[in-house]
């Protein structure tokens, strides 16, 4: 393992929303394979990958970071529920359910952790259950892709039930997760304990600044070629094998001359093979519509015209996608969500690009907050952060309007 892996616990992160302002350079993206619709044969190898596959992870979640016993030792439900963690409810046994139901079973013991994830239920974790001395014993764990970017629809209790793949879990406390570790410094837990809900940081471990970003969806980008915030990579396979080896501890390489990271975990690859299908399977994953009711249609018509003019929303939130992303990137400078909260630095000096694409803008209701710092806590806030730092000169109903219309798409 690459020195700069060993104190440093990460949580898988597939890309980073960020909101971009208008203009800018003009940065063609390379042809992407996200055009073409994904093998319907290839999705479900990576719908499996999505939700089970760790890459060989474990080596440092468990050998290096010991978590299988804080896990055993320390997460009983209430708390792994508490620092927003899911469980699949269609993963459960009847007789689970009926105990969790009648209090038979119980949500305070760290037991009961270890009984869910030999039933493979909580989201994003990966546990190796085996008998010792007669007693159900993790000795093993590790993450997968969905403990990022999956929740649940709370259908049989809140943080209990259907899995909704692709959506970001805003609830996740990776830091909080992260500080649990014995291997942790004082120092790093810190940090790791200052980014609250939602957030995490998929460079710190590499270059020790602390800039949390929002843990984005991973739904909506067939056919958006630049799926990171910064533009880093032409296709989701980029970002996933970044995610993979720098930052879940797989077993595999990447390397990008671009920003100096080359980081290789052991002498196997079992990250290569995966990509493809772990791809196809996102790509399949289409935004959330908006549920009903939940947004005025007459002021939406209303506010589509402010988008599409007086707001200057168009000019970059463009095409079927709401997204420029296919043709150019952004300078920093164009943005209304820097300075970056405080006092990081900007988030894309630390990319490869120096830049930012425009976020595409489907399924925009469901994943407050907003920009790719989550500087912005309502759509309210987006609009007036717009019309306040571009000048648009838009009054309160055509504001108004324009949240509506966002919270359309």
């Amino acid at each position: 393992m690459k020195p700069q892996l060993k104190y440093f616990l990460a949580i898988p992160l597939l890309a980073t929303l960020a909101v971009a302002g208008c203009g800018g350079t003009s940065n063609e993206a390379a042809p992407s394979s996200a055009e073409a619709p994904p093998d319907p044969a290839l999705v479900a190898q990576g719908k499996e990958i999505f939700r089970t596959g760790t890459f060989g992870d474990e080596t440092f979640w468990t050998d290096a970071l010991g978590m299988n016993q804080v896990i055993a030792s320390a997460v009983d439900p209430t708390t792994a529920l508490a620092v927003g963690l899911k469980v699949d409810a269609e993963a459960l046994s009847p007789a689970v359910v009926q105990g969790i139901q009648n209090g038979t079973i119980s949500l305070t013991s760290p037991a009961t952790t270890v009984a869910l994830l030999k039933l493979n239920a909580v989201v994003g974790l990966k546990g190796t259950v085996e008998t010792v001395n007669g007693v159900d014993t993790l000795t093993r764990v590790g993450t997968t892709c969905a403990l990022c970017h999956s929740t649940v629809d709370d259908s049989f209790a809140p943080g209990i039930g259907k899995r909704l793949d692709g959506w970001a879990n805003r609830d996740l406390n990776p830091g909080a997760i992260i500080a649990l570790s014995p291997a942790v410094p004082a120092s790093a837990k810190a940090v790791y304990n200052s980014w609250g809900k939602g957030k995490y940081d998929p460079r710190f471990n590499l270059d020790g600044i602390n800039g949390p970003q929002v843990i984005p969806p991973a739904y909506g980008l067939l056919g958006v070629h630049r799926i990171t915030s910064t533009g880093d990579g032409d296709d989701i396979a980029y970002w996933n094998r970044y995610v993979a080896v720098t930052q879940m501890g797989g077993l595999g390489s990447f390397s990008d001359s671009r920003t100096g990271v080359n980081v290789t975990n052991g002498t196997s690859d079992l990250v290569s093979s995966k990509l493809p299908a772990l791809q196809a399977y996102q790509l399949s994953l289409a935004a959330p519509p908006p549920p009903a009711g939940s947004f005025d249609q007459a002021a939406a018509q209303r506010g589509k015209l402010v988008f599409e003019g007086a707001g200057k929303c168009a000019t970059c939130h463009s095409g079927p996608e709401f997204t420029d992303a296919n043709l150019r990137l952004h300078s920093p400078s164009d943005v209304v969500s820097e300075p970056e909260p405080n006092g990081a630095p900007s988030w894309a000096s630390r990319s490869a690009t120096k830049q930012y694409r425009t976020a595409p803008l489907r399924g925009l209701w469901q994943h407050a907050p907003y920009f790719h710092n989550g500087s912005a806590p309502t759509l309210e806030a987006v609009v007036q952060t717009y019309n306040s730092k571009k000048s648009l000169g838009l009054g309160n109903a055509e504001m108004s309007d324009l949240v509506q219309y966002l919270k359309s798409l």
